[in-house]
């Protein structure tokens, strides 16, 4: 016969298994007390795991939030980059030697000056 545990060679006849193992109910008490001293101590490891749980998550999430608003600044100063360099493209389209820096193209005042200048030099002769 087959002990209690699936042993084959022992069995619960023999009288190595014996239930009345002597203890006391000092000791249950005693067993009973580290029980809960154990109990409270994963109940508060447990709690303090919650609560890193709860701060990680926010770290996270504050994280992402600050990801998200890096790549917005990101994006929005590229984005104000290529329409600064569209419009320089557009001027350089319209009107080349202004966008160049180059002073040769005549505007209004230029065009001013200069018919004044020969109405001078013509009243002089």
């Amino acid at each position: 016969m087959s002990g209690p545990n699936g042993d084959p060679d022992i069995s619960a006849d023999d009288g190595i298994i014996n239930d009345e193992d002597g203890f006391e109910d000092e000791e249950y008490a005693a067993i009973n007390s580290m029980l809960d001293q154990i109990n409270s101590y994963l109940d508060d490891l447990e709690e303090r795991n919650d609560a890193l749980n709860g701060k990680l998550h926010e770290l996270m999430e504050s994280n992402r939030q600050a990801r998200l608003e890096f790549r917005a600044q990101l994006f929005g100063s590229q984005t104000q980059e290529g329409e600064e360099e569209r419009q320089q493209q557009q001027q350089q389209q319209h009107c080349p030697d202004e966008a160049k820096g180059n002073s040769s193209s005549s505007t209004e005042e230029d065009l001013n000056k200069d018919s004044e200048g020969l109405q001078l030099s013509d009243q002089n002769d």
